[in-house]
């Protein structure tokens, strides 16, 4: 089942997590990463002054070859961050002034086909 987010049209600051969203989870252990489907589409999809966060349990060892094959299959990104905690990824932020709340989380499925969808609401 799709996930759809409805957002407003200001810049958007995208964090996602590397292994089991962007990439088969553990995939540079066993052999080499591999590109979930839809997941490239997806990041190919956002908005170009918008910005990609990637957080990663990944040890900072993997950068070099993590970086290497985001690069060589064109995946999209500002900043990466190696070396997150495994647990929750927690976002806390105020709303604006019209009421617009300024954070969204999504959880996916681990390995599973890319399941987001975003909307511009150009009203918000």
């Amino acid at each position: 089942m799709k996930q759809i987010i409805t957002l407003s049209p200001l810049g958007h600051t995208w964090i996602l997590d590397l292994d089991g969203t962007i990439v088969k989870h553990n995939g540079y252990k066993e052999g080499g990463d591999v590109l979930l489907l839809g997941a490239k589409e997806f990041i190919e999809s956002l908005p170009e002054g918008d910005m990609v966060i990637i957080v990663t349990a990944r040890k900072e060892e993997y950068r070099e070859k993590t970086e290497k094959f985001l690069r060589e299959n064109g995946v999209r990104y500002d900043h990466i961050i190696f070396g997150a905690p495994y647990g929750e990824r927690i976002v806390i932020n105020d709303k604006k002034p019209s009421g617009l709340p300024v954070s969204v989380a999504v959880n996916t499925e681990r390995d599973e086909e890319w399941n987001v969808e975003y909307y511009i609401e150009e009203n918000l």
